[in-house]
């Protein structure tokens, strides 16, 4: 960078500045001495004349740093472009003044830098802020593709070369405060610091440091307080310990403060209460939303923050499918040496015993919105319009778990609109933001059926009523009856029991289309793992995930995770036992409906029939049933005038779902028929496929039980 760039930055420079454009200028100047240098050593030499020489050799270039010290020296006394540029190098720097924060002075006098390392700093900033300066870069360092100052060109340009050195140690404190980028290392401590290392200034942090009022980036969100008076007031209260100890602490260190709650608590309301009565700033980041360099882009992030007065609110620190205690660990270890408050959300013990212990400050508690303050937040959201909602925001405030800033924008979005504001649309908007990310352990189910599909005796249809009915009464009950705080506001599990194709599938989704609830199948095959403690975590993450709104988790072939406890032989029994334990007490938290079907149900933990609301045994139908499975499953765009099903139900005592298979496997193989023609099933195609599925599964059938239809079988038997 020359001169005049440098000097044509000081108008934009924060206010005041004089320290930046004293060191701005040092570096460049420095730099054009450095070319007149080389230039002269060129014109000396034979073997490299009408060239700069080719680039260094590090040894050559330390044995230089004495072998040349005294001619250099000569060199920039007696050369004239050398004498004028040492002579504007030697011009005094400017006296100490009160520095605005944040920028370059401010720095300079918050970390006591010597001035080579001020020079450093400088020479890295003018390398980020001006594209000019690479080509001189490269020039110095005899390398066209390297643009970027190093370490040992620094010292280089220091009149007292081993001044510099210090910047070795990877403790100094420009890498500590990530004013200048470590090499790759989970802190910059652990960093291997070189002659070779590059002087890298974040673009965020150069930009801070030089010019006033620069915004930040959309990644950092700045929080407001709560601004309700008898909100904060209740937040104070709980929140005074944790005020008390930060405002006692060293503000010269990393101190890190655990958010303890639950996943989609309103963790910004408490810290930015914190933060308010501290009298500090804080801003919210998304770490899920960083770059995949997030914890070199983190430290940039934090010197940013303490460098303009924030604190930082970590958000989303385990990503999907990793550990994300370890997780949060590294980014928190990384950011172990910036000066700020770091907030971190977390959900249990195992989170807070990841963090590092040296940074730990007291656990911040912060617990969600109460049933009775959603729907106070609800009514003073909507207004109005929500008068003629009656009992519907009593249900929607419990189905719905959502804090106060979804929940006004969610009504903010029903007002503007001027349609008639229903119970179903109100529903529907809730469940348009229901956050439900549980990756590959489960997967969300469509319902296809319809309540009159569904078959079953008057015993097993009245206990079915039963559980559609007490969802719909969770709300009444527990909030109005008192039932909340002796159940810990749970929802309802219930078992589906019987052989397969008797309906607990259909049955599943039958409840979730009556309720309008959304319905996840559990894939047991990503849940359950041979690993120890795996299985917990993806049970946590599962629960977690369907904690913020009602749903129907659907575990099918439950035995595999529900199974009995054994007699404790080894570790492995151990651990299993333990998972069965955590799984137990998660699903009695569970506020939604939890659903869970086998076939054996002999197999099901006593422990978790104890907890179920409902046992519904799903027998095999008898003909009268069977008769109505046939008659419900053929579509209705079929003519099935050819097809008796009387002797059908009669005959083959078979499940719905080896009915329904039969009616699909008949229609496939009766579809090939002319084009125009009507849809139609003959008995032959049915029977046929009757034949079929008893093959399939493995069961023996006569030809008598065909009885006038024997004929249409009977060369399958020979096949």
């Amino acid at each position: 960078m020359s001169a005049r760039v440098a000097v044509a930055f000081s108008p934009g420079l924060n206010t005041g500045d004089e320290t930046a454009k004293y060191w701005l200028l040092q570096a460049s100047l420095r730099l054009r001495r450095e070319i007149c240098w080389r230039w002269h050593l060129r014109d000396d030499s034979p073997v490299h004349a009408g060239a700069l020489p080719p680039p260094d050799n590090p040894l050559m270039v330390s044995l230089d740093l004495v072998r040349y010290a005294d001619a250099k020296r000569e060199f920039f006394r007696t050369d004239t472009t050398a004498r004028f540029l040492t002579e504007q190098i030697e011009m005094s720097p400017p006296l100490d003044t009160v520095a605005e924060r944040g920028s370059f002075g401010w720095v300079v006098q918050q970390l006591s830098l010597t001035s080579a390392d001020a020079f450093a700093l400088a020479l890295a900033v003018s390398a980020t802020i001006d594209g000019a300066t690479g080509p001189v870069i490269s020039a110095c360092l005899d390398d066209a593709t390297r643009t970027t100052p190093t370490l040992g060109l620094a010292q280089r340009l220091w009149d007292e070369p081993f001044a510099v050195g210090a910047l070795a140690d990877p403790r100094h404190v420009l890498w500590r405060h990530a004013l200048l980028q470590a090499p790759s290392a989970v802190s910059p401590g652990e960093a291997t610091i070189e002659w070779g290392t590059p002087l890298i200034t974040s673009p965020l942090i150069a930009r801070a440091l030089l010019f006033s009022e620069v915004a930040l980036p959309d990644v950092l969100v700045p929080l407001d307080a709560p601004g309700s008076k008898v909100e904060a007031d209740s937040l104070a209260e709980l929140l005074g310990p944790v005020v008390t100890r930060l405002g006692a602490g060293d503000e010269r260190r990393l101190r890190v403060v655990p958010v303890q709650g639950a996943r989609n608590a309103a963790y910004g309301r408490a810290v930015a209460q914190v933060s308010r009565a501290l009298g500090r700033r804080v801003c919210r980041v998304a770490v899920g939303a960083l770059s995949t360099d997030a914890v070199q882009y983190l430290r940039s992030l934090a010197a940013l923050a303490w460098l303009s007065g924030y604190d930082l609110l970590l958000n989303d620190t385990g990503a999907a499918g990793s550990d994300e205690h370890q997780s949060t660990h590294t980014l928190v270890y990384a950011l172990r040496d910036v000066p700020i408050i770091v907030y971190v959300p977390v959900t249990d013990g195992a989170g807070i015993a990841a963090l590092p212990r040296d940074c730990l400050q007291p656990v911040l508690p912060v617990s969600g919105l109460d049933h009775e303050e959603r729907v106070s937040v609800w009514r003073v959201a909507l207004g109005r319009r929500g008068i003629a909602l009656g009992d519907a925001i009593d249900e929607c405030a419990r189905r719905f778990r959502y804090e106060s800033d979804t929940i006004v924008t969610i009504a903010g979005a029903l007002c503007a609109d001027r349609a008639r504001l229903t119970p179903s649309r109100l529903f529907a908007a809730c469940r348009a933001e229901i956050p439900l990310d549980m990756g590959q352990l489960a997967q969300a189910v469509t319902p296809r059926f319809r309540d009159e599909e569904l078959v079953l005796p008057p015993l097993q249809r009245a206990q079915f009523d039963e559980v559609a009915g007490a969802m719909r009464a969770l709300t009444k009950v527990h909030y109005g009856w008192g039932t909340a705080r002796a159940w810990s506001e749970s929802g309802i599990a219930v078992l589906f029991a019987g052989p397969p194709g008797t309906g607990k599938t259909m049955a599943a989704e039958v409840l979730a289309a009556s309720l309008e609830m959304p319905m996840y199948r559990i894939d047991l095959s990503q849940v359950v793992n041979k690993y120890v403690g795996e299985t917990e975590k993806n049970l946590k993450r599962l629960f977690d995930a369907a904690d913020s709104a009602d749903a129907i988790l659907f575990f099918d072939e439950c035995d595999a995770l529900f199974g009995r406890r054994t007699e404790v032989r080894d570790a492995h029994d151990r651990y299993a036992n333990v998972e069965i334990s955590y799984l137990l007490e998660r699903m009695e938290r569970f506020k939604g409906l939890g659903i869970l079907a086998t076939n054996r149900r002999k197999d099901i933990d006593e422990a978790f029939l104890r907890r179920l609301r409902y046992i519904v045994e799903f027998p095999m139908p008898d003909a009268r049933e069977r008769r109505m499975l046939w008659t419900t499953m053929i579509p209705s765009a079929v003519d099935a005038s050819d097809v008796d099903i009387d002797f059908l139900a009669r005959q083959f005592p078979l499940a719905g779902g080896h009915i329904r298979s039969i009616i699909f496997n008949a229609c496939l193989q009766s579809a090939d028929g002319h084009p125009h023609e009507p849809p139609r099933l003959t008995m032959e195609k049915v029977v046929i496929a009757v034949r079929r599925e008893y093959d399939k599964l493995g069961r023996s059938v006569t030809l008598e039980q065909f009885g006038p239809h024997a004929s249409m079988v009977e060369h399958l038997s020979h096949a």
